[in-house]
């Protein structure tokens, strides 16, 4: 099942099914609905994901509310043009999908045990732009990421990241183009987006909290090092 998956971009999501499934888009005949994934964080909040998933993948009550899911699949973007501006996209999409069975202990405790993994993501990406690095009013590091992710057919997802503390110091001094491995969870929060005409609007962002990230060196094409070789003898 997991060797189907690229191995730069993969995820595994456990949480509870909220509100209703809504049609996405249909491609061959094979159409594809997006739902709302909620999961909780150690914290006692939780993250609201949307998922997109093939109907082939829903079986009868699946996406049924509060059914707690496990979701394995990749975290992809796509971009939407309203009132002529360019907007990023973020959805989960589902490459399984299967129900996972609730011990009265797990009803007990919103919490989910420290030994399950409900939320984790792997990207190896590109930094396609200069991160930046910031401090909160209280004192906290922060460094914004862009990551460009290849997918198949020449395509790219660009996926927002945030790393914290000595990450966020040691980001700061990345450079366009390098290449990285993060490890971390997929996060949502709500924001307000002031528009030009004084209005407000609340949205929700989602990104990727970095756990861990390091810088994959590039290997030197073993032809250039043969013909270096050449050369010095």
């Amino acid at each position: 099942m997991d060797t189907n998956y690229l191995e730069n971009n993969y995820l595994t999501l456990v949480g509870k099914v909220t509100g209703e499934k809504e049609f996405s888009h249909e491609i061959y005949g094979e159409r594809f609905y997006i739902f709302n994934l909620s999961i909780p964080r150690l914290s006692g909040n939780n993250d609201i994901i949307p998922i997109t998933v093939s109907e082939r993948l829903i079986k009868e009550d699946t996406l049924q509310e509060g059914r707690k899911l496990l979701v394995k699949g990749q975290f992809r973007s796509y971009n939407s043009y309203e009132n002529e501006r360019n907007r990023l996209i973020l959805t989960v999409f589902a490459k399984d999908l299967m129900e996972v069975e609730e011990s009265e202990e797990d009803e007990e405790n919103e919490i989910v045990r420290k030994d399950i993994i409900t939320n984790e993501v792997v990207l190896v990406g590109y930094i396609c732009k200069k991160p930046i690095y910031r401090q909160t009013p209280f004192g906290r590091e922060i460094s914004d990421i862009l990551l460009a992710v290849n997918r198949a057919y020449n395509k790219s997802d660009y996926i927002p990241c945030i790393a914290w503390g000595r990450n966020a110091r040691f980001c700061q001094n990345l450079e366009v183009g390098a290449q990285v491995k993060v490890v971390g969870r997929v996060q949502s929060r709500t924001y307000e987006k002031k528009h030009e005409d004084g209005t407000v609007e609340n949205r929700i962002a989602y990104e990727v909290s970095i756990g861990s990230l390091e810088v994959i060196e590039e290997k030197q094409d073993e032809n250039e090092v043969e013909t270096e070789n050449q050369e010095a003898v």
